[in-house]
């Protein structure tokens, strides 16, 4: 059996799900089970109506709705013909209406709560999966729809529900692993329930964790996650023109380049697939031909090869100056106590003779945490700033790396160089709009002559990302950080 994870891009229309058909059609023999996302953008829409309800503004929210309703029903009605009507009266049209009932209750005056909201974009998923199913039944598949929340058992932890997992593979196992021996299964990915049956949603990009639970708890041969570009790219396409496809990647590198800002994978998705040893495949469901990328334990390359660059915006360099440097260990314990309970993750540290400088994406909250901080700290913050980082597996410790990327990136202000806990990546620290010249630097330093055996060349090359204008970064005192909301 295998796994075949369909993202929201894939099926943001009647022709792009006729196109998951025909893939998935061609791999009948391997027993396929087919996770999907909601429809296009339909998770945004659903959110924005639900909270325009619980704001009272009903006309906006039924308006959403009944945008998402109309798309829906015409993509069906283009999939299904004459068996639209019937299948979309018994079938969807309820959904919606239990929507709209939600949504008169929030109008109403009923509390909005993160249960409330993973009750309504949960619906997403439920009608697209319902959909999908039809649709591969239309076209000759035999398949089945099984509801997500039968089989992912999560805790209460509503808006980003963790999976209890050995209690989902058990439910995996006595039901969607039977039906798939005879029937295409095809399940919602992003949604669950807890062990009383409430409705949760994972974090987003919650689909991908769905696809490597199933195919652990089915115990699947592979994991296929079709989504819009090719594979893993040697550099973010958002930012950079063109780049490499990497043949094969190791899990350890996959998880680095998700944790450092690469789209295509959620970086917890991973873990379930590594326990088990089960390969994924990325692949590109516009471009079924493309090979994709590989995900498994061991690489055939040799360690020290720098494989992707990664990069996130919208970060803030924070920069720590001790009188004592017996202060600074207390120092940085309780800001890592901090930050753990505000959910934020220090990506990059910089240990220097009498400090610590340290970057962190940037949220409104940081400059009430960093007024906790002891007033003989001496502290400046740098805004408008981006990371850049690149991963492989043995780059670090490795001084002629460094050495290549400080020469490349002397084109930019570098404010912040960073080598990792592990020996997969290298982060740097520029300020936001020098990020795209930054990324161009070290892939033509890089990767301007890739081996051929790590990597394949795309033929694809995406637009630029048109970053928004920032003037420079400015330090600031401790005494009044001023720090810009999070993009």
């Amino acid at each position: 059996m295998i796994v075949m994870k369909f993202g929201g891009s894939s099926l943001e229309s009647a022709s792009a799900i006729q196109q998951a058909a025909s893939i998935v059609e061609q791999q009948l023999s391997r027993s396929p089970v087919v996770v999907v996302s909601a429809m296009g953008k339909t998770t945004d829409g659903l959110l924005e109506a639900v909270q325009s309800a619980a704001r009272g503004d009903s006309y906006s929210a039924f308006q959403k709705i009944e945008v998402l309703r109309r798309m829906h029903f015409s993509e069906a009605r283009v999939l299904l013909g004459r068996r639209a009507e019937p299948f979309l009266r018994d079938s969807i049209a309820p959904l919606f209406r239990e929507l709209e009932t939600l949504l008169v209750e929030l109008k109403e005056g009923r509390m909005f709560t993160p249960e409330i909201q993973d009750q309504a974009i949960s619906y997403g998923e439920r009608i697209s999966s319902l959909i999908v199913a039809e649709a591969f039944r239309h076209l000759g598949i035999n398949a089945a729809q099984v509801d997500a929340r039968k089989v992912i058992v999560t805790d209460d932890q509503f808006t980003h529900a963790a999976p209890l997992q050995w209690d989902t593979y058990a439910r995996l196992r006595r039901t969607v692993a039977l039906v798939a021996k005879d029937r295409v299964v095809v399940m919602g990915g992003f949604i669950g329930a807890t062990v009383k049956g409430i409705t949760t949603t994972l974090r987003r990009g919650g689909s991908d964790l769905t696809a490597t639970l199933v195919g652990a708890g089915i115990s699947a041969d592979e994991i296929q996650i079709w989504t819009d570009v090719d594979g893993m790219l040697s550099c973010d396409p958002r930012v950079l023109r063109g780049g490499h496809r990497l043949r094969e990647i190791s899990y350890n590198e996959a998880q680095e380049m998700a944790r450092f800002g690469a789209k295509v994978l959620c970086p917890s998705s991973i873990a379930p697939a590594l326990r088990q040893r089960i390969p994924m495949v990325i692949r590109n469901s516009r471009r079924p031909q493309v090979e994709g990328t590989r995900i498994v334990s061991r690489t055939q390359s040799a360690p020290g090869i720098v494989k992707c660059l990664t990069c996130k915006t919208g970060m803030v360099v924070v920069r720590l100056r001790v009188r004592k440097q017996g202060m600074l260990s207390s120092i940085t314990d309780g800001l890592s106590d901090l930050f753990a309970r505000e959910h934020v993750s220090v990506d990059l540290i910089e240990a220097q003779e009498q400090g610590i400088s340290f970057a962190v994406q940037n949220w409104p909250g940081l400059a009430e945490v960093l007024r906790k901080i002891d007033e003989s700290v001496q502290i400046a913050v740098e805004e408008d700033r981006a990371a850049v980082w690149l991963v492989g597996e043995g780059i670090v410790p490795a001084d002629a790396t460094l050495a290549r990327a400080a020469r490349a990136l002397q084109v930019t202000d570098l404010r912040l160089t960073s080598q990792g806990s592990s020996s997969l990546n290298l982060g740097f620290v520029v300020p936001e709009a020098d990020l795209p010249p930054a990324m161009e630097a070290l892939h033509k330093e890089f990767f301007a002559a890739p081996d051929a055996t790590v990597f394949a060349r795309s033929d694809v090359a995406p637009a630029r990302l048109a970053l928004p204008k920032y003037q420079e970064g400015r330090s600031r005192q401790a005494g009044q950080p001023q720090v810009a909301a999070a993009h």
